[in-house]
């Protein structure tokens, strides 16, 4: 049965990967066009930096788990056409687009061993740690322009950086610095009752924490930092917090009776499914397969494959009950991606903890 499942989830894999190839792949840029159809790549107007930084993440996934060329390829292409579409350089404005980029490249780097991609991950990096500033007791700004408005969009995966940063190269500052971030995180922006994470703080310029902005993404990157933590020291604190903060997700945006990840928009909403899916992910990774994350995963994963997706082609959209529109958006086919390739890695789990018990 569990061979049955692993199979099962890594066809839907497959085709959802392919269809992300074939409808918004675009070989004139080096890059995904940023919604389908897009005749003439008519609809790049606009340069997408952080969805294109999670496009690199499901590229990723797909090459872990197929070990294609194709996924090597469009991954060393994707690289080119984002430098030559950022005017030759890394950095940008948004502290955390910066830092969804370096994510995603240190897991490129970590899969193919390319240097050049390491060499981005630490440009990015440098530019990263300049956002942290005295302002509301610290903590990385969101955007250079703004250097007193600080949220968990911009601290949470800077600490998941920092710990990867630290595993990957052993920098004891490194580790020094996915503490102090997680350290200001939890006691600025996570609610101390219920571990419910909170957006950001001080956007008005007034101190007021904007806790009636509640999102996927926000609960998924402080999990996200809680399990480094956790793999890096050893200490259960940081996986009861995991825990904790994911209880409290599933409360309060799936509903107690639902069980189902909100629809919470398109454009860049549209990834904030996905970002939660890939780090409730490795919470049921780093506790047990088949525990609560892991079952809230497969629910949403169903849903998705029986009711969200188009009725002609594998796209998803940004509500997992019903199929999407004519037009499709790169965001919410990279978030329901990340859900299936996440099945896959659960479904594998599960069958080597099958093994292992005879």
């Amino acid at each position: 049965m569990k061979q049955i499942e692993l199979e099962q989830w890594t066809e839907r894999a497959d085709s959802a990967q392919e269809a992300l190839d074939e409808c918004f792949w675009n070989e004139a840029i080096g890059m995904y066009d940023i919604e389908t159809p897009c005749p003439e790549g008519a609809c790049n107007t606009v340069f997408h930096y952080w969805w294109m930084a999670h496009a690199v993440d499901v590229l990723v996934d797909g090459l872990l788990r197929t070990g294609a060329a194709m996924y090597r390829e469009r991954l060393t292409a994707l690289h080119a056409g984002l430098l030559r579409r950022n005017g030759g350089v890394w950095p940008n404005e948004l502290y955390d687009d910066m830092e969804w980029m370096a994510l995603a490249w240190l897991r490129a780097y970590q899969a193919t061993g390319n240097e050049l991609y390491k060499e981005t991950v630490l440009i990015l990096w440098t530019d990263i740690r300049t956002g942290w500033n005295s302002h509301s007791g610290g903590g990385i700004a969101w955007q250079k322009s703004q250097l007193d408005y600080k949220n968990t969009p911009a601290n949470a995966p800077a600490a998941i950086l920092a710990a990867r940063l630290y595993q990957a190269f052993g920098d004891p500052q490194d580790l020094e610095w996915a503490h102090t971030l997680y350290n200001w995180q939890q006691s600025h922006l996570v609610d101390p009752e219920t571990g419910f994470v909170w957006d950001g703080m001080n956007r008005t310029g007034d101190g007021r924490i904007d806790k009636d902005w509640k999102y996927t993404y926000n609960q998924g990157v402080y999990i996200g930092a809680a399990i480094e933590l956790y793999r890096v020291t050893g200490s259960r604190d940081y996986l009861e917090e995991a825990r904790r903060t994911f209880g409290a997700a599933v409360k309060e945006l799936a509903g107690p009776n639902s069980g189902v990840l909100p629809e919470e928009g398109g454009g860049d909403a549209g990834l904030f499914k996905g970002i939660l899916v890939r780090y409730a992910a490795e919470l049921a990774q780093a506790g047990q397969a088949d525990g609560a994350a892991g079952a809230f995963l497969r629910s949403n994963a169903e849903l998705l494959w029986d009711q969200g997706k188009a009725a002609d082609r594998v796209l998803f959209g940004p509500d997992w009950t019903k199929a999407p529109s004519d037009t499709v958006q790169l965001s919410t086919q990279l978030s329901g991606i990340k859900l299936l390739e996440r099945m896959v890695v659960l479904a594998g789990k599960g069958q080597a903890n099958a093994r292992a018990s005879f």
